[in-house]
């Protein structure tokens, strides 16, 4: 894959996420001298992406050959006042800027760039560490197609991607898959918790659990049937499966209602954090 570039890649904060997309930029063919680190604190993954691939880590950001062609935020939200005024004095006229962070909306970013400048923001999940995460993203009007399109390739480093046209849409998509693989995790405790329950030991169920929940996503993913479709193929009438599914798809008290209720409350924090 090819990435068209007017200028290098800043990635500002190479922490767990960005050190993800690092990965798998240079997997899908990003060249390592279109890449700038900035990040005073390197370590983990990314630092061994850096002595792999000779890539340049500056604590701060000098003076540029040109302007960059995106800087990628992926700092902590609490450190972004910090730390992106001083990334704003690099963005030219090309330059479009993409935020993985939580809660910052793209008018906090527009207010410490000159008018007009592009602003992508996006809210990828942690499965994007083995790339099989998937991305929210929206961009404001200045966001041209090409900046778009590179902003797409950047992140199909880290799976899916999903772009919205309404920026308010993303404290839902926070709500389903920013926070949705906590709920999968929670839900194979139960699971495995249960299986205890019903008496098997702790290491046994937690096996059980682990590779139904994993089984199931994979054959979810690679199935042309929707989860409905395939929830209906275990399903036997009378059987085992209908018996456990006719307490989670209660009336009112069963795993539809209680989901969407920890869907709603995420996506109502999402919007108390971003105000």
């Amino acid at each position: 894959m090819s990435f068209a570039l007017d200028g290098p890649v800043v990635l500002a904060g190479a922490g767990k996420m960005g050190a993800a997309l690092l990965a798998g930029w240079i997997e899908r063919g990003l060249q390592p001298g279109d890449i700038i680190i900035q990040d005073p604190n390197l370590a983990g993954e990314a630092a061994e992406l850096v002595r792999k691939h000779a890539l340049t880590v500056v604590p701060e950001l000098a003076q540029l050959a040109s302007p960059p062609s995106v800087i990628v935020v992926a700092v902590k939200p609490q450190m972004m006042d910090a730390v992106f005024p001083q990334l704003a004095k690099h963005v030219g006229p090309a330059t479009v800027v993409m935020s993985i962070a939580a809660g910052k909306s793209i008018a906090s970013f527009e207010r410490h760039l000159p008018q007009g400048s592009a602003v992508v923001r996006a809210m990828p999940n942690t499965p994007a560490a083995i790339g099989r995460g998937i991305t929210g993203a929206v961009g404001n009007t200045h966001v041209t197609a090409k900046q778009k399109d590179l902003c797409q390739r950047l992140l199909e480093a880290a799976g899916d991607v999903v772009w919205l046209e309404d920026e308010a849409l993303i404290d839902a998509v926070t709500a389903v898959s920013g926070s949705g693989p906590a709920y999968v995790f929670l839900m194979t405790e139960a699971l495995a918790r249960a299986g205890e329950a019903a008496g098997l030991d702790a290491a046994t169920s937690m096996q059980l659990a682990r590779a139904t929940v994993s089984g199931a996503g994979e054959l979810m993913r690679r199935s042309a049937s929707d989860p409905a479709t395939l929830r209906r193929n275990v399903t036997s009438p009378g059987g085992t499966t209908a018996a456990a599914l006719s307490v989670l798809m209660r009336d009112k008290e069963g795993l539809q209602e209680l989901m969407t209720e920890a869907v709603l409350a995420a996506q109502k924090r999402g919007r108390e954090l971003g105000s």
